[in-house]
C-alpha cells in the first residue's frame, strides 16, 4: 500500500528527513514515533502531498505521488498536529464544504458525513460555530474531515490530543475499526496509544528510521521468567543441556512455598518458543512444580528511551572523532 524509498528532505545544508526506507503493507496500524525535531512530522507532510521531498519516491496504492498528487491526495485521510479548520464556519458547513473538496456529492456525501458525524459522536454540537467548541471537540472534528470520503490511508498526528479519556478510548476504537479498511500511520507522543491500537513501530532519530519493527517482536526480551520448586544448583544443570539458553540468575526465594524465581537468558529471543518448550519439560520431568515460565516484556517506553540514548552517545563519539 505505502512504499518510501530514499526519502529526504532539506532545508538548506540541514538534513530534517535523511535517506528514510519503509513500507507498509494494506490494513496495517503504524506507530511513527520519535522526539521533537526526529523528522516524523515532515515525513507525514510528505506523505500527504503536502510537502515535497528533496529527494527520493513514495509510492501509495502504487501511485507515485511526485506524478500523481491529486490522484494520490483523494486516497488520503490527514490530520496534522496543527488541527486544519475554519473556525468562522458551523461543524455542519464545515464537513461539507470537506467533502465537495473530496469530490464528494448527492447520496455519497451525504452518507459520508453521517458516518464521520455519527463515528466522533458530533451530533449535538453540527450547528455550532468551530471557534465556540472545546480543544476536545475541536480535536474531533478535525478527526471527522480526515475520515470522511473513506480514505484508504489515514495519517493522524496525535489523534488524542486534548480528549479526555471517555473520548481517548472512543478514538482508539475507532482507529481500530477503520483499519479494517483503512492503511493508518499514527505518530503520537504516548506510549500507551501505540500499545493499544498499533501493529508496529517505526521510531526515528535525527532523520533516520532506528527502529522498524513488529510491536510483538519489538516487545518481547531475551530473558525468560521462571517460577519453580527447582533449587538454584538443579536449575543451573537444566540449563546447561538446553542450547537456546546461556545463562541463570536467581531473582527470589519463598521459603513459605519452597520456591525459586528465576531470569534466564536467552541466545536469540526468536528461540524463546523453543527454549520454553525444553525447559518446561524439563521442569515436569523432574518432578518439580512449575508455577510461571513467560517472556519478559520490554516496555515501549524503556525501548523508546534506549533507542534515543544510544543515538545521543553515538553522536557524542561522532563529533569527538
Amino acid at each position: 500500500m505505502i512504499e518510501v524509498n530514499g526519502l529526504v528532505r532539506k532545508y538548506g545544508d540541514f538534513a530534517a528527513v535523511n535517506c528514510v526506507d519503509f513500507s507498509i503493507k494494506a490494513g496495517e496500524v503504524v506507530g511513527l514515533l520519535g522526539h521533537n525535531g526526529a523528522g516524523k512530522s515532515t515525513v507525514m507532510k510528505m506523505l500527504s502531498g503536502n510537502l515535497e521531498a528533496t529527494e527520493g519516491d513514495i509510492f501509495i496504492d502504487n501511485e507515485d505521488i511526485s506524478t500523481h498528487r491529486s490522484s494520490v491526495q483523494q486516497k488520503i485521510g490527514y490530520l496534522p498536529e496543527n488541527l486544519p479548520l475554519y473556525s468562522e464556519m458551523s461543524v455542519i458547513d464545515y464537513l461539507h464544504y470537506v467533502g465537495k473538496l473530496r469530490f464528494l456529492n448527492g447520496n455519497e456525501l451525504y452518507e459520508s458525513m453521517s458516518y464521520v458525524i455519527e463515528a466522533t459522536d458530533l451530533f449535538e454540537k453540527l450547528e455550532e460555530d468551530i471557534h465556540t467548541l472545546s480543544r476536545g471537540f475541536k480535536q474531533r472534528v478535525a478527526v471527522a474531515q480526515a475520515i470522511l470520503g473513506n480514505p484508504k490511508v489515514l495519517i493522524l498526528d496525535e489523534p488524542t490530543n486534548g480528549l479526555d479519556p471517555t473520548q481517548t478510548q472512543h478514538m482508539r476504537n475507532l482507529i481500530r475499526k477503520l483499519s479494517q479498511d483503512t492503511t493508518v500511520i499514527l505518530s503520537t507522543h504516548i506510549m500507551q496509544e501505540v500499545d493499544a491500537v498499533c501493529d508496529r513501530a517505526l521510531i526515528m532519530t535525527q532523520g533516520k528510521v532506528a527502529i522498524d519493527s513488529n510491536l510483538q517482536e519489538l516487545q518481547q526480551g531475551n530473558q525468560l521468567i521462571l517460577h519453580t520448586t527447582m533449587s538454584e544448583s538443579q536449575a543451573k544443570a537444566v540449563i546447561r543441556t538446553i542450547a537456546e539458553l546461556t545463562s541463570i540468575e536467581l531473582l527470589s526465594q519463598e521459603k513459605k512455598t519452597g520456591s525459586f524465581q528465576y531470569s534466564i537468558t536467552l541466545k536469540d529471543k526468536g528461540q524463546s518458543q523453543e527454549a520454553c518448550a525444553k525447559l518446561a519439560k524439563a521442569v515436569i520431568d523432574g518432578g518439580y512444580t512449575l508455577y510461571q515460565l513467560s517472556n519478559e516484556k520490554q516496555d515501549l517506553e524503556t525501548i523508546f528511551r534506549q533507542v534515543n540514548s544510544q543515538t545521543a552517545v553515538n553522536k557524542e563519539v561522532k563529533n569527538v572523532a
